[in-house]
């Protein structure tokens, strides 16, 4: 009876009320409307009292006259579900489209320049021994071993240039400045040289990689415990790089130092005793300044900041090829291709430590085009990313100092340690009794 009205005449219904359709996704030729209205045949009845009359208060429904297929409305595509990209699947471009990305004045090589930052850094090395020396003071020494090693580690990047023949375009100028920048930090040049050259050729390849690749399960297994121990505890894992230069990887053979070794061809012999006869010199050198100097001062100045160089080139050279988020395949038969194996390296930022090592941390566009002198990485990275899309992975940014690789570092030393000996794609996995079985009891 809400629909009533109570007058003097008795009860009246309220007048036509038309409903205004909920959705306009539906259309009638007529709006539904709900109605009451008299009967033509009613009569008064007896039963009412009071003075009203009597009606019929039938609730009359007009529909519409016709009816909305629903066939014929429109059907809402839903939207496609977003599919997680997959690292290892073969990209959809090739090398040429990225090199044709990069502008033509980022593959200029200007001698000059580099030689501009090989004074540029020696000055300030001879600089800061000077300084430490003269002051001798146990508050400077600490700040003087972090800068001098990093600039150790600055002058092995600018002798990496010289390798790679992005310095310049003379290799007899390259070999030469090589010589002497990695000679004044106890690096054989022409033999690292070589091992560097392998590393970019099988990036990425399982087997054939030559730095920082990942062991199989089979020889993992093989390990005795203190190499494992080594490999895998910080920060002893940052002082390997010595080591490596004499002995290799665990499961390759050969030297640095030695011509006969796996690492390289008979026609490298020369290249590599030269090497090893710079590295002798500078060795002899060190010994003779340490009797002039006295064993503290030489290790003050000299053998502290080497070991920090040695920490550093170990951190930045795993860090290229370690530690995304996300597991990063490595590859083995026809699945690995230069560029796959390539665009599985990252990209870090370090800071203000950026323009000290020579932007080394721009490290995708190199790998692909080693020939591409440091001071324009940074460009031709820009120019490369639209053509690289979600295979080039955009580098955390960090603070002044690059503290917050520490825990990426912490965290893949601790679950990157072996691959599957089958497999053609596979990823890093973990040794969970590496560091002691957990054993958990119930209450």
């Amino acid at each position: 009876m809400a629909n009533l009205v109570l007058s003097e005449c008795g009860i009246r219904p309220l007048p036509r009320i038309y409903t205004t359709p909920r959705s306009t996704s539906l259309s009638y030729n007529k709006p539904t409307y709900f109605k009451f209205r008299q009967s033509p045949s009613s009569k008064t009845s007896s039963s009412l009292k009071f003075g009203l009359n009597s009606r019929n208060w039938a609730l009359n429904v007009t529909t519409p006259l016709t009816t909305v297929d629903s066939s014929s409305l429109p059907i809402e595509e839903e939207e496609p579900q977003t599919q997680r990209f997959d690292p290892g699947a073969p990209p959809p471009f090739n090398l040429a489209d990225i090199r044709a990305a990069i502008p033509k004045h980022c593959w200029v090589k200007n001698p000059w320049k580099s030689m501009s930052y090989v004074v540029r850094d020696v000055a300030i090395v001879f600089a800061l021994a000077a300084g430490a020396a003269y002051l001798n003071n146990w508050i400077v020494w600490p700040l003087y071993w972090f800068a001098q090693g990093t600039m150790f580690w600055a002058l092995f990047v600018l002798g990496h240039d010289c390798g790679h023949g992005s310095f310049s375009n003379d290799p007899r100028l390259n070999s030469v400045v090589g010589h002497l920048l990695h000679s004044s930090i106890l690096v054989p040049y022409h033999g690292w040289r070589i091992s560097h050259r392998t590393h970019h050729q099988n990036h990425g390849h399982v087997e054939n990689d030559e730095s920082w690749h990942p062991m199989s399960e089979k020889i993992y297994k093989s390990l005795d415990k203190p190499t494992k121990f080594f490999r895998f505890t910080l920060p002893l894992v940052m002082l390997a790089y010595p080591f490596y230069l004499w002995a290799r990887s665990p499961g390759k053979k050969g030297s640095h130092y030695h011509p006969d070794s796996d690492l390289f061809l008979p026609k490298e012999r020369n290249d590599v005793l030269t090497s090893t006869a710079c590295w002798t010199a500078m060795a002899a050198l060190l010994v003779c300044l340490n009797f002039v100097m006295g064993p503290m001062q030489m290790l003050k100045l000299y053998v502290v900041p080497y070991w920090i160089n040695v920490m550093w080139l170990d951190f930045v050279t795993y860090l290229h090829h370690h530690g995304h988020e996300d597991k990063l395949p490595w590859y083995r038969g026809k699945e690995w291709s230069y560029l796959r194996g390539g665009l599985t390296t990252l990209d870090r930022d370090y800071g203000v430590i950026n323009n000290i090592h020579h932007d080394i941390g721009t490290h995708v566009i190199h790998h692909l085009f080693p020939q591409i002198p440091h001071y324009h990485l940074v460009e031709a990275t820009e120019a490369a990313k639209p053509v690289l899309g979600k295979y080039y992975r955009e580098p955390d940014k960090s603070g002044p100092l690059p503290l917050h690789l520490l825990g990426i570092l912490a965290k893949s030393i601790k679950e990157d340690h072996f691959v599957s000996d089958e497999g053609d794609v596979v990823y890093y996995e973990a040794d969970p009794n590496l560091y002691g079985e957990v054993k958990v009891t119930a209450n």
